[in-house]
């Protein structure tokens, strides 16, 4: 994750710590942590009226994505997961994730990244980013996309 350029926070969302997302060594499965980090993105993404391109016109992609464990997560409880921005490019912009438990709101749990690039789905190439969504991402004013 860079720390060259300045990223803002755009979301966080209490997200609760299902029976179902632990493993046999009884803790939050490795691939929960991503599907966390996709729900925060979702969230903010239908908050700006992105939701489901489902193959026609443009949208958002997932070109990579990490996460960095830093403790284990167990049932019951909620965790908090945060997105920042960077300032975009011309087709992409990354994102930082943050993710914390409700109960402990200054312990960080994990930390990841993904870079999202806009595309023109039916010929599978990048796009530059709509005006209105990089008014969004570099000032933080939400406009109708």
């Amino acid at each position: 994750m860079s720390s060259e350029q300045s990223f803002r926070t755009v979301i966080e969302l209490p997200i609760p710590i299902r029976w179902g997302d632990m493993d046999a060594f009884g803790h939050v499965n490795n691939t929960v942590y991503f599907r966390y980090m996709e729900q925060v993105r979702i969230s903010w993404f239908e908050q700006l009226g992105i939701v489901g391109g489902h193959g026609a016109g443009q949208g958002p992609v997932i070109v990579n994505a990490s996460m960095e464990f830093l403790r284990q997560l167990h049932y019951p409880g909620d965790v908090i997961g945060r997105m920042s921005v960077g300032q975009p490019g011309r087709s992409s912009f990354d994102t930082h994730f943050e993710l914390v438990r409700a109960d402990a709101p200054d312990t960080l749990v994990a930390r990841g990244a993904a870079k999202i690039v806009w595309i023109e789905y039916a010929a599978g190439k990048s796009a530059p980013l709509p005006e209105a969504l990089r008014r969004v991402i570099e000032t933080g004013v939400s406009v109708a996309l």
